[in-house]
């Protein structure tokens, strides 16, 4: 089976081709840093890292870009209110851009506890003015984008130049709610209620050094424009996969597709969304108490947990959160790694992927037939395990090693009981080597030295299982 995505902007599974040949060029949106990451930034992260790390071992050369909004309406705004309040939870007195890099470093801690693999790029928006200057004046040029009347400095998308808008989300224009991005008090300066900015004149009140000189006066970018701009410069003008959560799809994307495709650049060849996250069946609010966040669940499950269950479920579905949902992806990820430290230790076979396994990811990475197969992989090993069958187990185990690895779980937190890389190896070697003194004690009929050798290692939380074949080792579990 060849590779095969679902395509939102055709609604349909299409086979994938790169626009060249063993390469693959994926955009996907990172987060407008003005708060703490929150689960749906999360699961969209790992959806992405799922589809690129597939991308990789299916043997392309892939090139990843992951923005990051630092300037915005609400970054500047939680900025403004640290010098007005006193906030528990933030800093007093904090500048907008402090503001953004400390949430942006937060996005990355929890990205990299959750084995999310660094993109190529990850561009910030503040760094490219420039480009976004350069693509609103091919609009202005095309006849896609306008100038206020007024001297206020801002420049508009009509909507109306643009046939297709509407199409990414199969909307009507005339359907369509006014654009949210410019303050009623100003919508007279727009042709239609639905323009939307792509550039924002400075106003009193706002910090100046949260605008650039324009040819239009100075301000600062449009959200839509940002992306536009930067994945251009990255990618190019039309590049294979353009990625983000379903909530994204409009206006960010509808708006993303629509000046990119007037500026004459072809984009994205597919457009991929993730689904979003629920809390027993309903929307998450915070004004109603029913979030969690991702620092909450690695509170009560280790990171490698946390992310086996927001990876779990196909990336287009909605993945609804229990209180009981980190217990049955614990007991999930237990039955694995259970085998994976009982077998013998070996490296990850990618050359005898399951075609099960190979298939689902092929599928539109269908993960939840993709962990069927692992799981499957996992009993036949634990039968082989109990018949002897050494190399049965061996080959299972192999092949556990590939899927987990391939699903970003061995990435995840620093949790060497995962039992694979170079820590793991470290370990196993040093404990090997204990268990050798061990065995020489015991054949000695030296019990004292022996059940010393075991108790320091139960001390150091490593779990010894005698059998006819020999000790074998595995870390405890909380």
């Amino acid at each position: 089976m060849s590779l095969r995505f679902y395509d939102t902007a055709t609604a349909e599974v299409r086979e994938f081709t790169p626009l060249v040949e063993g390469e693959a060029r994926v955009y996907y949106c990172g987060a407008t840093v003005q708060g703490m990451p929150h689960v749906g930034h999360v699961r969209s992260a790992i959806a992405f890292d799922q589809l690129t790390r597939w991308l990789a071992i299916r043997g392309y050369k892939v090139t990843v870009i992951r923005n990051v909004t630092d300037i915005d309406d609400k970054i500047l705004a939680k900025s403004k209110a640290s010098f007005e309040a006193p906030d528990p939870d933030g800093v007093p007195n904090e500048q907008w851009w402090a503001l953004a890099y400390r949430y942006e470093q937060e996005f990355l801690k929890a990205y990299d506890t959750l084995g999310v693999q660094r993109p190529t790029y990850e561009p910030r928006a503040t760094g490219h003015i420039p480009e976004m200057h350069q693509l609103i004046q091919q609009l202005i040029d095309r006849g896609h984008a306008y100038p206020a009347t007024d001297d206020s400095g801002d420049v508009y998308f009509d909507v109306r130049s643009w046939p297709a808008y509407g199409s990414l989300t199969r909307q009507s224009i005339d359907d369509m709610q006014a654009a949210p991005d410019v303050e009623a008090q100003f919508s007279s300066r727009k042709r239609d209620p639905r323009d939307f900015a792509l550039w924002k004149g400075w106003k009193e009140g706002e910090p100046r050094s949260a605008a650039w000189p324009s040819p239009w006066g100075d301000g600062r970018p449009g959200w839509h424009l940002e992306c536009s701009a930067m994945v251009t410069k990255y990618l190019g003008a039309e590049f294979d996969i353009h990625g983000g959560g379903l909530d994204l799809r409009f206006p960010h994307h509808e708006n993303e597709m629509a000046q990119s495709r007037a500026a004459g650049h072809p984009f994205a060849r597919f457009w991929m969304h993730n689904g979003m996250v629920t809390y027993e069946g309903e929307k998450m609010s915070k004004s109603i108490g029913n979030t969690i966040s991702p620092a909450e669940m690695l509170q009560l499950a280790s990171p490698r947990v946390v992310r086996y269950y927001l990876g779990q479920a196909q990336y287009r579905s909605m993945l609804d959160y229990r209180p009981t949902s980190l217990q049955e992806a614990a007991a999930a990820v237990e039955r694995i790694d259970g085998f994976l430290d009982k077998a013998a230790a070996v490296e990850a076979d990618w050359n005898n992927l399951p075609a099960a396994f190979v298939e689902a990811m092929d599928d539109d990475l269908n993960v939840p037939r993709a962990l069927a197969a692992l799981h499957e992989a996992v009993r036949a090993g634990n039968s082989a395990l109990a018949a002897k069958d050494d190399d049965g187990a061996a080959r299972a185990a192999a092949a556990a090693r590939a899927m987990t690895s391939a699903l970003g779980l061995d990435d995840a937190g620093a949790d060497t009981s995962s039992g694979t890389g170079p820590e793991h190896a470290a370990l196993d070697a040093l404990i090997r080597s204990r268990l050798q003194e061990r065995t020489e004690a015991r054949a000695a009929k030296d019990w004292a030295r022996a059940d010393a050798i075991r108790d320091g290692l139960a001390g150091a939380g490593v779990v010894i299982e005698d059998s006819a074949d020999g000790a074998r080792w595995s870390l405890a579990r909380d």
